[in-house]
């Protein structure tokens, strides 16, 4: 049989996307190059917006008609909705024949020859998935696991109630899939976790684990999300610092600016204190580049409250922001307040955001111009096949004239030019 994944969401769908894959291969099955020649079509789910999961039920509302000419044919839903939403999802949504949550990966062979057997997947257990190495099929860039789910609960967010509390990988595991990604040809890895700053396996903490990541010789470059800013230590960003193959550059979830807000969002940390360690980072690596979340329009934020927010943002002078307006998640602690602002509100706070970001985004990246940098070639660009794309160390797209034959190398630029979103330069000699 042959199985098709459409996966939603964040790094950690696509890595867990991928584990599928390889729990699927491993047992027989053999990846459709398209949706149209799949016996099992699989959705990855995301539940952190309403907007993802309503996504979603519109496609699987679109590929059951394929059912009238594939009798066979399988359609399955994984993933952070399947947790939530469970057995409702088998009765509200026709076409539907099996649904698996975050920790039932492994079952899911034994369930699509068994549909009925949904019934009996253990929802409530928390799996690891220890010594299952990933099928990639990308060359770049491979998402490493290092930890699941989540212990902080924000009161806005339904990642806790989905994948759970946290479980770090044992460190043997990791490294191993690591140097195997290496020796497949990928030169870069990001490492994936709620909040890869508390990882701990068996007193092997996160600092420890860069540290022995450095030593992978296969491997050039390690980023890693997400970081939570009341978890990053003194330690982990002096081992940042000195690390031959960690870059400089964080995502660094700061949602709000102001202390009060930050409190209502269960975040554990004050306005203050996120400020402190944005000096500490750049005291350490004045070069780093630091990308945040921030929430528009939070329940009970009034005017100045969001106005702390846009003054810290322009103090800060991120080189990138997400920037949403807030919107209350069923089943979370914040979709319970009475005090909601307005949606007219949220909408043209949040548009006062961009508006500034996108200024200081501009700057950041004009700032570039004249500099060498070290790009990791990963494509032709999308206007010109004349011209390269990659990435920087700092996770900027670089474009720049040059043969095909560099895609996959690491070649220094001379930048000439910058957009609010691409680097433009020459190659260096």
């Amino acid at each position: 049989m042959k199985y098709y994944i459409e996966t939603y969401g964040c790094q950690m769908n696509l890595a867990d996307s991928e584990l599928v894959a390889t729990i699927l291969n491993n047992h027989g099955y053999n990846q459709a190059d398209t949706i149209a020649d799949a016996d099992v079509i699989i959705f990855n789910t995301c539940s952190v917006r309403q907007h993802a999961e309503d996504r979603v039920l519109g496609r699987i509302s679109n590929e059951k008609a394929r059912k009238r000419t594939n009798r066979n044919l399988k359609i399955g839903v994984i993933g952070c909705m399947a947790q939530r939403l469970q057995d409702e999802l088998m009765t509200m949504q026709e076409g539907v024949d099996f649904v698996v949550g975050v920790d039932q990966y492994s079952e899911i062979p034994h369930i699509i020859n068994s549909p009925d057997e949904h019934l009996s997947a253990d929802f409530n257990k928390h799996e690891i998935y220890n010594s299952i190495y990933p099928t990639r099929k990308g060359q770049f860039n491979a998402f490493v696991t290092i930890m699941r789910g989540c212990n902080n609960f924000c009161s806005y967010c339904i990642v806790p109630y989905t994948r759970g509390r946290e479980r770090s990988r044992p460190v043997s595991d990791i490294l191993t899939e690591i140097e195997q990604a290496g020796n497949n040809g990928f030169k870069e890895i990001t490492l994936l976790g709620q909040n890869v700053n508390s990882y701990d396996y068996e007193g092997t903490k996160f600092p420890d684990l860069i540290k022995q990541i450095d030593k992978i010789p296969s491997i050039k470059r390690v980023r890693f999300v997400t970081s939570h800013p009341k978890d990053i230590s003194d330690e982990l960003i002096k081992v940042i610092s000195e690390s031959t193959k960690a870059c400089h550059n964080l995502h660094f979830a700061m949602q709000s600016g102001n202390t009060e807000i930050l409190t209502r969002m269960n975040r554990g940390y004050t306005a203050e204190h996120f400020y402190g360690r944005i000096l500490k980072l750049r005291e350490y690596m004045p070069d780093i580049a630091i990308t945040t979340d921030v929430i528009a329009g939070f329940s009970g934020e009034t005017e100045e409250q969001f106005m702390d927010t846009y003054r810290m943002m322009e103090k800060i002078e991120f080189d990138y922001a997400f920037m949403y307006k807030y919107s209350p998640r069923k089943g979370t602690k914040a979709a319970e307040f009475t005090d909601q602002v307005p949606e007219r509100i949220r909408l043209e706070r949040l548009q006062r955001l961009i508006e500034m970001q996108r200024g200081i985004t501009l700057k950041k990246y004009q700032a570039q111009i004249g500099k060498v940098v070290e790009v990791y070639v990963e494509s032709l660009s999308r206007k010109s096949d004349q011209e390269l794309s990659g990435k920087t160390g700092d996770y900027k797209i670089c474009v720049f004239p040059g043969d095909p034959s560099l895609i996959g190398e690491f070649v220094n630029v001379l930048i000439t030019d910058a957009t609010a979103g691409t680097l433009i330069g020459v190659k260096h000699e």
